[in-house]
């Protein structure tokens, strides 16, 4: 499974020009399950998610996690970061998971992280979404659970 992290002072996503989600200061997750992906990697992820470092101290260290700053966390699927941009000029998603496995996952993933935190939001699986953000800093980061975890 794989995670795009971006540290946000705000984002949302809209559906049809309605707002499905908002949060303020916190972490935009952009989630991508491959085909190989399973329920354990999905809960690792929401484990590492929760526990990411990414946030300053008082020192301006990244030593703190969205927990620890009572942030938010809003989680979107997006299943272009699985595709393989090793050759030529247009994607392939031969990685990319099954949209059915894909969906099982991805709400696994939501499940896992809203059990271990109560600021979990959420864009919908297999819609069309409008995601806006302000990245902070900017901070990025590209986390990938392998199957071995």
């Amino acid at each position: 499974m794989i995670g795009l992290l971006q540290r946000v002072s705000q984002a949302s996503v809209r559906i049809d020009g309605e707002p499905v989600a908002t949060i303020g200061q916190g972490i935009l997750v952009l989630t991508a399950v491959e085909c190989n992906d399973t329920p354990q990697q999905a809960e690792r992820l929401a484990e590492r998610l929760l526990s990411y470092r990414m946030f300053a101290d008082d020192s301006g260290k990244m030593n703190h996690n969205v927990r620890q700053i009572d942030g938010d966390l809003l989680l979107v699927p997006q299943f272009t970061l699985a595709a393989d941009t090793q050759r030529g000029n247009r994607p392939g998603f031969s990685k990319a998971a099954e949209p059915a496995h894909g969906a099982l996952l991805f709400d696994h993933l939501v499940a896992a992280a809203r059990e271990s935190y109560q600021r979990v939001q959420t864009g919908r699986f297999g819609a069309d979404m409008d995601v806006a953000l302000v990245n902070q800093g900017p901070v990025t980061f590209w986390l990938r659970v392998p199957p071995d975890g």
